[in-house]
């Protein structure tokens, strides 16, 4: 293969419908790498910002991508084009809530509101 084709031009798609890159990665960078990237230009305007990669799921061709793979590995022939440009999709995870908040939602849920007469 030739360094052209090891090369991948990809760029990320945000839940808003932002766009981060493109950017060109090759194919043996690890889906943890991308996500570093997707962190390190992370639009300062935006609210729900990462903080680690932990926060970030990348999807692509419909699956989710695992941190320990290559870009190589997670191509997908039917949906590459050859010197085109890849969209991976970023969905940020939101924090846990407060667990006591949680507890008292279920109180209030739990409760009956029915009336024999």
């Amino acid at each position: 293969m030739s360094g052209v084709q090891d090369a991948l031009e990809i760029k990320f798609r945000l839940i808003d419908g932002s766009d981060i890159g493109p950017k060109s990665f090759p194919a043996s960078a690890s889906v943890a790498n991308l996500k570093e990237s997707i962190i390190s230009q992370w639009p300062k305007e935006k609210a729900n910002a990462p903080r680690t990669i932990k926060d970030l799921k990348l999807i692509s061709a419909g699956k989710i991508l695992e941190n320990n793979k290559t870009v190589g590995e997670c191509r997908n022939g039917l949906c590459d084009v050859p010197d085109g440009i890849t969209t991976m999709h970023v969905v940020v995870s939101q924090p846990p809530q407060d667990k006591g908040n949680k507890e008292t939602n279920n109180l209030k849920q739990n409760k009956c509101g029915c009336v024999i007469l």
